[in-house]
This record gives C-alpha cells, structure tokens and sequence, in this order.
C-alpha cells in the first residue's frame, strides 16, 4: 500500500502514536504468514485509517495529502499527463485551481520530477502532494485500453498467448473488484465476464481457438487433470503479481460448447469484516454480541448463494478471536485465513466430511465452533449436540427467511426438544448494492409508482424522495459502488422455545418474533433506501413486503 521503506514507515507511525506496538506486532506476523503488506493489516483491523495512513507519510515526506480514494480524478483529468510519463513517475492530475496544477505521487522525492512535470505544463505553476500507491494505481485505469484491443496485441506479437491473456484478465478483475470470473464459451468464441457488486459484466471476448491453451493453462495451475473434458472438476490457483497474491477458487464444468471455467476471487485474509461495516444497526449489532457472549448454543445465518452469510460469521469470529479462546472452524472451502483461528478443509476424498469433522473439533477441547454449512441431518444433528454440550456454534444455512429455518431444522429430522435448548439467534441476509457516494443526489418518485403494493404501509406522502446514482467514472457508469446487506433477525426466546416444542408454522413464528422486536428483511432495506444508502429497484430485486 506504501511506496516508502518499511522500517522508516513503522518508525514514522510508531513515533507519531498512529498506532501502537501491539498493533504493530500482530500486523507484521500477519504480513508474515499471508505474504500480504503490514499496512493491509492495520486498515483492515480498523488500527489506523486509510486517510490517517497517508497523512502520516506526507507529514514525514513534508508534502500534503491527497485522497485520491476520495476525491477521484476524472478520467479527463488524469489523461491530461500521457500515459508513459504517468506511468514511469507515478504521478496523476489532483486539480487545478487558479493556474496552479496540484500533481499527486507517491514517490514526491524523485530527482528532477518538478522540473520534468514542467516541461509537460510550462505555462502554469506546480505544486506536488503525495497519494498512497494503491490509489494512483487505481487513477491509471484510465489508461486502460479495451480488453479486445489488449487480446489483439498480445495474439499478433507474443508466442506465450495464454499466459499474458491470463495476465490481463487476471489483473483487470482486481482493478475492478470482481468476485468472480467466467469464461463461457459460445460457437463463435468466448465471453469472459465479471460479477462486480453482485452483478455480471462483460469484460471482453476471446477467439476460441486460443481458449483450449487458456483452459489448460488454468488446469495445470489448478493441479486439474487436463486430459479430462467431460466431468466437472475443482480445484484452486494462486495468482501474483506486483508482489502480491491473490488466491482463486476453480471451477471447470463441460457444456455443449466446451468446458466453462468459474473463478472466485478469494481474500488471503479477512479484512474489514467489522458489523459496523456490513450494513448491521446499533441494535441488531447488540443482539447478535448478546447472543455471542453466551458459552453455549448455536447462532445461525441464512440466505441464499452469494448473500454474504460467510462473510458475517467472519465478522463474528474477528470479534470473539481473543488469545483466551479456542476458535475451530470447518469449512468447504475455506475462503477467508484467520491468525489465532483452527481452520479445516472438508475433503470428501478422505471422508473427512462436516459431520465427521465436528465430531473430531469436539475432543479438541474448543470453545467456538464455526461450521460452514448445515446441509444434511446428520451434519444438523452433530452440530446441535455440539452446541448442546458447552460448546458456541456458528453455521449457515440456506433458508428463504429467518422464520423458516425452524420448521425447516424440524424437517430434518431434529428433536424440537434440542433444538429449542440451543438455538440463540437466527440471521438471515440478502446483500444490495450501495448508491455510489461520488454520483448519488436525490430524485422525486410518486408513492404510487414505487413497484410494490400498499407503499402507504411505509412512506407517509404521495411523494418520496429517494436517492440514485447518475452513473459517473468511479463507479465504471453504473451508479453503484460497493454492496451492503439487508437483515432481518429472530431472537430466540421463551416464547418463541415454546413454538418449537409445538412444531409450528414459520408464520406463526414470525408473528410472535415481530411482536417481541423483530423487523422484516424489507424493512430494514425501507431504512436504507430512505437513507440513500441503496435503491428501491435494488431492494426489490432481493426482497419483497412480508407476506406475514
């Protein structure tokens, strides 16, 4: 994240009491173990700010401090300085008020770099800031060419097609944040797209001819048999570049078309997985550590495929990872590496499956349990007779609404009188992308055509003033940036004990939960469009009004 030394850079922190040596500490074993920047570390674990991070290097190096994460130049702006100049000294247009050009780096030190900058604009004055690296790299996708026109160069001069092909998908899809990766092909060649935010982009196509040495690149990388075309295969590649690396979870699966590969762009480790940040309120944020700081019973995530119930329990874990506790977790697969937490891999090869896995993390004398998913009865039944002998369990499972996870649970053949004994709290999510903070500006809509029925139940006027994206260069013209969830949380009390001995409906459930408390997932998403932190379009896409 930095450009400036290491060992200056913790001295320039520690000195000026940016953070403390603990911190510092647990940072580099971090850096050590993950091969990823001390500095990552302290973001993420909320120990120093981005912001604060910069201004202490520009203090050191006696310059200001720009928020290029912030304050994002335009694309005009930074193709103001051609690209080969931009690029060998690291430099990007900040602003320009008054005939004085503000030219961010984050190397402000280099021989000469006024006098050179001068020569590019004689007729203004210059002044220099210092950005971190990663935000002036972030400014130079501007320079970026069209995918197609990159694929066209590197087929017409290179003889390694597949490898620098890789290179530029690879690195595109980091630039722009994508978890996941896909190359379908199609008769007339190939399509690779990126989900971004929950949604899928085009990102560029490839000649097919190419794609049998891009797939067996992939294969190999994935230690996938590449003699093997008709079975679907999984497997998992590392990534690197600029020093850092990126894991990748791979799927190869055959179609009529040819074999299609699915990458998830994994995190080496967790970072920014705090409540605050995940879209949780005050209130729910309460709940759920109430529910934590029990020694025993089971708290529950639902949701469907990609609504970030994994990424909560992370969030849960971090909170609850302190040296006094015994964290064991088992999972398929495991996507996010803790320091100070046991993980587990299930690898149906050797039969180590949930079940079997939770009954060997028993006899490891643990305090907290995290299983990756409840699937089966008997993954279900291990699970609540772990949370039934002193032990905090945390899992997933896939269930429409938090009300629903109970009969559900019951249909799987669990005892009501178990169940009721140790299930805490039961979360369930959908995640909506965020309104872009650069572009978002407010808009009149009538209540009457907001797309859903009996809108009076939650907005008072005829008309409501929302919030939208106009679609600008930082969020790539989509109007979003980013994602959050939308919750709605049971709290299992007596009562609601009770329901669970008598085996009742879902509806009958949610009625006694919304009367002690409890808020529908839609609901809360009301607050956050309201807010201006999402759109209604969005929360109707995931969510819809309660039924019950």
């Amino acid at each position: 994240m930095t450009s400036i030394d290491t060992k200056i850079l913790k001295q320039i922190l520690l000195k000026g009491n940016y953070v403390t040596v603990d911190g510092l500490h647990k940072s580099e074993e971090l850096e050590n173990l993950h091969h990823i920047p001390f500095t990552d570390y302290l973001v993420a674990d909320d120990l120093i700010s981005k912001r604060l991070l910069g201004e202490a290097i520009a203090e050191y190096l006696k310059v200001p401090y720009s928020d290029l994460g912030y304050d994002q130049p335009s694309r005009e702006q930074v193709l103001k300085i051609p690209e080969d100049f931009a690029k060998k000294h690291r430099v990007v247009l900040f602003a320009f008020h008054d005939n004085v050009l503000t030219v961010s780096t984050d190397d402000p030190q280099q021989p000469n770099l006024i006098e050179e900058l001068q020569k590019l604009f004689p007729k203004y004055e210059l002044a220099l800031t210092y950005s971190l690296p990663a935000d002036v790299e972030a400014a130079f996708v501007y320079y970026q060419k069209p995918i197609e026109t990159r694929f066209s160069k590197i087929i017409a001069k290179s003889d390694r097609i597949a490898p620098e092909l890789l290179d530029e998908i690879f690195s595109d899809s980091l630039i722009y944040r994508a978890s996941d990766i896909h190359f379908e092909p199609e008769s007339s060649g190939v399509i690779v797209r990126f989900r971004i935010d929950g949604a899928l982009r085009e990102a560029g196509r490839l000649p097919k001819e190419y794609y049998e040495n891009l797939l067996n690149r992939i294969k190999i990388q994935s230690r996938l048999r590449i003699d093997e075309h008709f079975v679907p295969q999984d497997g998992s590649l590392r990534y690197e570049k600029n020093g850092l690396a990126t894991d990748m979870r791979v799927s190869v699966i055959p179609t009529v078309e040819g074999e299609k590969i699915v990458l998830r762009v994994l995190a080496a480790y967790v970072q920014g997985y705090n409540f605050s940040h995940l879209g949780l309120s005050h209130e729910y944020q309460e709940l759920i550590h109430e529910a934590a700081r029990k020694p025993f019973g089971m708290i529950l995530v639902t949701g469907p495929t990609g609504s970030g119930k994994t990424t909560t329990l992370y969030a849960l874990l971090k909170m609850l990872n302190q040296p006094d506790v015994n964290i064991t977790t088992i999972e398929d697969p495991v996507e996010y590496k803790v320091q100070g937490i046991n993980q587990i891999q299930v690898n149906t090869d050797t039969n180590l499956t949930f079940a079997r896995g939770i009954r060997s993390i028993v006899r490891q004398d643990p305090d907290i349990i995290l299983v990756g998913e409840i699937r089966d009865e008997e993954t279900a039944e291990v699970a609540i007779n772990a949370a039934l002998t002193g032990h905090l369990l945390l899992s997933t499972f896939h269930a429409n609404d938090a009300a629903t996870v109970i009969p559900r649970l019951l249909d799987m053949k669990v005892e009501p009188f178990l169940l009721s004994s140790t299930l805490n709290v039961i979360v369930a999510q959908r995640l909506v992308r965020s309104i872009c903070e650069h572009c978002r500006h407010s808009v009149e809509i009538p209540r009457a055509q907001l797309g859903f029925p009996k809108p009076e139940k939650y907005f008072d006027t005829p008309t409501v003033q929302l919030f939208e994206g106009k679609k600008c260069e930082a969020c790539n013209y989509s109007g979003f940036k980013g994602r959050t969830a939308i919750y709605e949380i049971i709290r299992v009390t007596p009562e609601i004990h009770q329901l669970i001995l008598e085996r009742a409906a879902a509806p009958q459930i949610w009625k006694v939960a919304q009367a002690q408390g409890s808020r529908a997932m839609f609901i809360d998403g009301i607050e956050k469009v309201k807010t201006g932190i999402t759109t209604m379009d969005e929360l109707l896409r995931v969510a819809e009004p309660p039924e019950y």
